[in-house]
């Protein structure tokens, strides 16, 4: 359903900016169709791989920006993981902690904040 260019553009960009290739194996007796994930993949993948003004860099500030503002720390942590890929600093993403907190309160601020430590420190022990 969800094949062709528009999903092969989808999943090289997850791939270039996740690491992976967007094609996660469900859990055995998963009632969710198989064809959820070339869903989700085309449609938080495909955005990516239309093109336009924005950059990877600009793209992967606005999603950790968003999940943080929508308390979505599973994706902000894929995100956050990513981000030194697409172009992200580290000193870029504690301005944005800074706008995270300013505009979404300090649960978001407080929230995000503890994702970049553990992620960071994770990072740091390799």
């Amino acid at each position: 359903m969800y094949d062709g260019e528009w999903q092969r553009a989808a999943r090289a960009v997850r791939a270039e900016v996740i690491g992976d290739d967007g094609t996660r194996t469900a859990p055995p007796g998963d009632p969710v169709p198989a064809e959820y994930q070339d869903y989700l993949t085309a449609m938080a993948w495909g955005v990516w791989a239309r093109g336009g003004p924005l950059s990877t860099r600009d793209r992967s500030l606005l999603v950790l920006a968003m999940t943080a503002a929508t308390g979505r720390m599973d994706e902000f942590r894929i995100h956050l993981r990513a981000s030194a890929g697409a172009g992200v600093s580290d000193d870029e993403v504690i301005e944005l902690l800074y706008q995270i907190t300013a505009y979404c309160g300090a649960p978001a601020g407080n929230a995000a904040r503890a994702v970049i430590r553990e992620v960071r420190t994770a990072r740091e022990a390799v």
